[in-house]
């Protein structure tokens, strides 16, 4: 028993102390018992669980780019009442959302503002209205996947106006730094891109559509939501360079301004915020790249 024990300790890479305890005469045989039991179906459990995260890979690209899931929570966390009703009041999207996706909303809300930092520089003192806002972006963003957490992201750097940056020594309204993990914004730019909200302009989009990015393209990372993004990023990529008619279409309507033709991650970033500022204009003039960016986000606007 100890010996069965002691081996599947080993495929946790569990050699001490429990050898030692589990080789002393005076445990129960009860108690290995129990303890076997439960590591038996501890491993059955992350076997299974292997097993159909491989499927759901697999399933993803090459059947349907969909997750099998979404939204699966042991215990929802909740705001306070302040902070909903800033959400609530503040937030548009959140609005148009059905009853249950507002709950779903609400919990990664509290716990993206619960696993990121928001720092006030020059005099900026962080309130819970600057939080609401800045994680709801995130989280819209977000929203059609069931990993909606940025792994290279985790802090949010908040300057009252322009901001002199340390990248590049220019200033700046807005900007993502890979090294610190963080998201750098000028509030003043933030809100006027939040309060205007049908220009095509919007920075806290904008700048967390770059972090998603450099997240998702990373060779490593295998999520579920790297996959769909990607896969329809590259949809997009191959329509700019195959149709060249399109992309002069593009550049003749002036729909999308011409600093998203500086590289792609300023495309990507930019049809984003179309895709959120003014949707129907976007889907009326060029329904493909529309279909595909409401495809890489994995949600319909018209939906909710």
């Amino acid at each position: 028993m100890t010996q069965i024990i002691n081996n599947v300790l080993r495929l946790f890479h569990l050699d001490f102390p429990f050898i030692f305890i589990f080789n002393e005469e005076k445990v129960s045989p009860l108690f290995l018992q129990i303890i076997t039991a439960f590591l038996v179906v501890l491993v059955l459990f992350i076997f299974f669980y292997q097993i159909i995260s491989y499927s759901e890979s697999l399933w993803v690209r090459h059947i349907s780019p969909k997750p099998f899931y979404l939204h699966l929570y042991i215990k929802k966390k909740k705001l306070t009442a302040d902070q909903l009703y800033i959400l609530e009041t503040e937030f548009s999207f959140y609005r148009n959302l059905k009853s249950k996706q507002k709950i779903y909303f609400q919990h990664r809300v509290a716990n993206f503002m619960e696993l990121h930092q928001f720092k006030g520089r020059s005099g900026v003192y962080v309130n819970d209205k600057m939080k609401i806002l800045i994680s709801s972006t995130a989280i819209m963003l977000t929203f059609g996947y069931r990993d909606y957490m940025i792994n290279s992201l985790s802090r949010f750097i908040i300057y009252p106006d322009v901001f002199r940056s340390k990248i590049n020594k220019a200033n700046h309204k807005g900007e993502f730094n890979p090294a610190y993990k963080a998201i750098v914004f000028s509030w003043k730019d933030f809100m006027g891109g939040y309060n205007i909200n049908n220009d095509n302009f919007n920075l806290g989009i904008h700048e967390i559509v770059h972090a998603m990015h450099f997240d998702f393209r990373k060779p490593n990372n295998d999520s579920i939501s790297a996959i769909i993004f990607m896969h329809y990023y590259k949809k997009i990529l191959k329509l700019m360079q195959t149709d060249t008619n399109y992309r002069e279409r593009l550049l003749k309507s002036e729909y999308i301004r011409n600093y998203a033709f500086t590289n792609n991650f300023e495309f990507i970033a930019v049809l984003i915020e179309s895709f959120f500022e003014t949707p129907q204009e976007f889907k009326s003039q060029f329904p493909e790249i529309y279909n595909y960016v409401k495809q890489m986000l994995n949600f319909d606007l018209y939906a909710y």
